[in-house]
């Protein structure tokens, strides 16, 4: 597949949408390798990933569920079931986190765009391995430094759950072309 063709192709795949299948330790290696070639103002790399899997998905989703319930002051056993679901039907799930550069610059919202093209490769090689991957950034993701040992500077923008997949995804589509969408100046 070429560059644009695996552009159109990239899909959110949810983890409903899982097999069994497990992803390989060189697959996931090759994923996280294409993130650490996003740019990045000043090189400070500051993309950060935790990667998830077996028994600690458990561990991490019913401590979120746990912290979640406490947030929000009262337990709902449907919201704990849709948190702990995610998990439970990923293969892995990648915690998505920025480490911001100790002298504060770039401004942080350039390290957050770092991080996002970070993730825009390790989706693109998720699509081109034909991997489901998915970014969720739900708000008990700011609840993980009691669960991960975050560096100062170091938060979570959210979880990337991962897993194989059967059958075809439908074909992607936008509401109006890209021409309807830029003006030139010249």
């Amino acid at each position: 597949m070429d560059i644009f063709e695996l552009i159109e192709k990239r899909r959110s795949v949810f983890p409903k949408q899982y097999n069994d299948e497990p992803i390989l330790k060189d697959e996931l290696d090759k994923i996280l390798a294409t993130a650490n070639w996003a740019p990045n103002h000043k090189k400070t790399e500051p993309w950060r990933f935790k990667v998830i899997q077996g028994d600690s998905k458990l561990k991490l989703a019913n401590f979120l569920a746990d912290k979640n319930a406490e947030l929000e002051g009262k337990p709902s056993s449907f919201k704990r079931k849709k948190i702990v679901s995610k998990f439970e039907e990923s293969h892995s799930v990648i915690a998505i986190c920025m480490q911001r550069s100790p002298k504060g610059k770039p401004p942080e919202w350039e390290e957050i765009s770092a991080v996002a093209m970070a993730v825009q490769n390790m989706w693109l090689a998720c699509t081109e391995l034909n991997i489901g991957a998915y970014w969720s950034s739900p708000s008990y993701k700011d609840l993980v430094s009691d669960f991960f040992n975050l560096n100062e500077g170091e938060s979570c923008l959210g979880f990337f759950y991962m897993g194989k997949y059967n059958g075809e995804l439908e074909e992607g589509e936008r509401k109006s072309s890209i021409e309807a969408k830029v003006e030139y100046y010249s």
